[in-house]
């Protein structure tokens, strides 16, 4: 059974010494491995615990939830999307195909992995006001990236994030529609061209 954050859960604390971000990353590593295994209703504390080789409290002192835990896995992700797009930077001249290409990248990531992909988006899709920073953070992130791969300046201005949010915002329902059968790959990858050329259009380069 799946416990979801209460608005009176204490924040989640912030590794500050080296052997404390050493615990943090094996917390994550084992919550993606059981994910990638099982799924959302896989990741379960408990078993999260006994694979990363901490305690369940100290575990619940940096995730106070499921899904928190599962946010973290996603910032984790989107995190490792960015270094790959910085090691391989995009070479497209018009910013809404580096804007598709990105998304492609990520799409293909989530059809490589798609038990984890259903298990960080269930967790976006049920948080509560409890996770607010975890799904800002979550925003925020993306945001950056589809900035980037537009080739847009780091603070592009209000407009022209908004419209990079608009993006982000289609992936991720997209993303949820192609996870639930409820559309192909092949739709999706038009819808997500379709975004990226109506909503790149005017935010120049």
């Amino acid at each position: 059974m799946t416990t979801l954050p209460s608005p009176g859960d204490s924040r989640p604390a912030s590794p500050r010494t080296e052997r404390q971000r050493e615990r943090r990353r094996r917390i994550l590593d084992a919550a993606t491995r059981l994910a990638s295994a099982g799924g959302f209703e896989a990741v379960q504390m408990r078993e999260v615990a006994e694979a990363s080789d901490v305690a369940l409290g100290t575990l619940y002192r940096y995730f106070p939830s499921k899904i928190h835990l599962l946010l973290g896995v996603l910032l984790d992700q989107l995190e490792l999307l960015r270094e790959t797009l910085r090691d391989r930077p995009l070479t497209e001249a018009d910013p809404a195909e580096r804007l598709l290409r990105t998304l492609r990248r990520a799409f293909r990531a989530q059809e490589r992995d798609p038990l984890l992909a259903e298990a960080m988006m269930r967790a976006l899709v049920f948080a509560d006001r409890s996770a607010q920073a975890e799904v800002r953070a979550v925003s925020e992130l993306t945001t950056d990236i589809l900035v980037d791969a537009a080739g847009l300046p780091a603070d592009p201005g209000p407009d022209r994030r908004s419209a990079m949010r608009v993006i982000q915002l289609t992936w991720h329902s997209t993303l949820m529609h192609w996870l639930s059968g409820h559309t192909t790959a092949a739709e999706a990858d038009r819808d997500l061209s379709t975004a990226c050329r109506l909503v790149a259009g005017g935010t120049g380069g």
